[in-house]
Protein backbone atom coordinates (compact mmCIF):
# COMPACT_ATOMS: atom_id res chain seq x y z
CA UNK A 1 0.00 0.00 0.00
CA UNK A 2 1.48 3.57 -0.85
CA UNK A 3 1.86 6.06 1.96
CA UNK A 4 -0.67 8.20 0.70
CA UNK A 5 -3.39 5.45 0.72
CA UNK A 6 -1.62 4.34 4.64
CA UNK A 7 -2.36 8.07 5.81
CA UNK A 8 -6.18 7.64 4.73
CA UNK A 9 -6.98 4.43 5.92
CA UNK A 10 -4.70 5.71 9.16
CA UNK A 11 -7.33 8.68 9.45
CA UNK A 12 -10.27 7.02 8.36
CA UNK A 13 -9.71 4.22 11.50
CA UNK A 14 -8.72 6.44 13.94
CA UNK A 15 -12.36 6.69 15.73
CA UNK A 16 -12.11 2.89 15.64
CA UNK A 17 -8.74 3.01 17.60
CA UNK A 18 -10.14 6.19 19.80
CA UNK A 19 -10.47 4.89 23.57
CA UNK A 20 -13.25 7.18 25.18
CA UNK A 21 -11.96 6.53 28.44
CA UNK A 22 -8.77 8.11 27.61
CA UNK A 23 -9.74 11.40 26.85
CA UNK A 24 -12.69 11.64 29.55
CA UNK A 25 -13.21 15.62 30.23
CA UNK A 26 -11.19 16.91 26.86
CA UNK A 27 -11.88 19.60 24.79
CA UNK A 28 -9.33 19.85 22.39
CA UNK A 29 -8.62 20.32 18.59
CA UNK A 30 -5.32 19.12 16.83
CA UNK A 31 -4.19 20.17 14.00
CA UNK A 32 -2.19 17.56 11.74
CA UNK A 33 0.09 18.69 9.11
CA UNK A 34 1.61 15.65 7.09
CA UNK A 35 4.52 17.13 4.36
CA UNK A 36 5.76 14.73 1.61
CA UNK A 37 4.01 11.97 -0.29
CA UNK A 38 -0.01 11.83 0.66
CA UNK A 39 0.27 14.68 2.76
CA UNK A 40 -2.40 17.20 3.79
CA UNK A 41 -3.83 18.52 6.73
CA UNK A 42 -6.18 17.47 8.95
CA UNK A 43 -8.43 18.28 12.23
CA UNK A 44 -8.75 16.12 14.77
CA UNK A 45 -11.51 17.04 17.22
CA UNK A 46 -12.18 15.43 20.86
CA UNK A 47 -15.13 16.68 22.83
CA UNK A 48 -17.02 14.67 24.93
CA UNK A 49 -15.29 11.68 24.92
CA UNK A 50 -15.55 11.78 20.59
CA UNK A 51 -13.55 12.18 18.04
CA UNK A 52 -14.24 13.45 14.59
CA UNK A 53 -11.42 13.88 11.99
CA UNK A 54 -12.28 16.22 8.91
CA UNK A 55 -9.82 16.84 6.08
CA UNK A 56 -8.43 20.90 6.25
CA UNK A 57 -6.79 23.62 8.01
CA UNK A 58 -8.09 25.09 11.81
CA UNK A 59 -8.19 28.84 12.36
CA UNK A 60 -7.40 27.95 15.60
CA UNK A 61 -5.95 24.34 17.94
CA UNK A 62 -4.85 23.73 21.23
CA UNK A 63 -1.96 21.67 19.47
CA UNK A 64 -0.69 21.27 15.78
CA UNK A 65 1.68 18.28 15.49
CA UNK A 66 3.91 18.55 12.25
CA UNK A 67 5.58 15.37 10.38
CA UNK A 68 6.20 13.62 7.51
CA UNK A 69 4.20 11.33 6.45
CA UNK A 70 6.41 7.96 6.48
CA UNK A 71 7.12 9.35 9.98
CA UNK A 72 3.65 9.44 10.87
CA UNK A 73 2.56 6.02 9.00
CA UNK A 74 5.17 4.17 11.27
CA UNK A 75 4.48 6.17 14.26
CA UNK A 76 0.67 5.21 13.90
CA UNK A 77 1.87 1.46 13.63
CA UNK A 78 3.62 1.28 16.15
CA UNK A 79 6.67 0.79 14.70
CA UNK A 80 8.89 3.85 16.33
CA UNK A 81 8.99 5.80 19.63
CA UNK A 82 7.54 9.47 19.59
CA UNK A 83 9.91 10.53 21.81
CA UNK A 84 12.99 9.29 19.42
CA UNK A 85 11.00 11.15 16.92
CA UNK A 86 10.62 14.16 18.91
CA UNK A 87 13.94 14.24 19.99
CA UNK A 88 15.28 13.76 16.44
CA UNK A 89 13.51 16.77 15.32
CA UNK A 90 11.05 14.69 12.88
CA UNK A 91 8.18 15.83 15.06
CA UNK A 92 7.10 19.62 15.34
CA UNK A 93 5.05 20.46 18.03
CA UNK A 94 3.08 23.95 18.61
CA UNK A 95 0.97 24.25 21.27
CA UNK A 96 -0.22 22.31 24.83
CA UNK A 97 2.71 20.01 25.09
CA UNK A 98 0.75 17.77 27.81
CA UNK A 99 -2.16 17.45 24.92
CA UNK A 100 0.64 16.39 22.87
CA UNK A 101 1.50 13.07 25.40
CA UNK A 102 -1.97 12.87 26.15
CA UNK A 103 -3.01 12.40 22.20
CA UNK A 104 -0.51 9.32 21.45
CA UNK A 105 -2.69 7.53 25.29
CA UNK A 106 -5.91 7.76 23.52
CA UNK A 107 -5.67 5.13 20.95
CA UNK A 108 -5.06 1.32 21.12
CA UNK A 109 -4.17 -0.24 17.67
CA UNK A 110 -5.72 -3.78 18.72
CA UNK A 111 -9.37 -2.13 18.51
CA UNK A 112 -9.03 -1.35 14.59
CA UNK A 113 -9.83 -5.62 13.08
Amino acid sequence: MAVAEDVREILRRMPEAFVPEKAAGLDALIQLNLTGEGGGEWQIKIVNSQISVKEGRASSSDLTLTMDTVDYVALSKGEVNPMNLFLGGKIKLLGNMTLAMKFQEMFDRNRVA
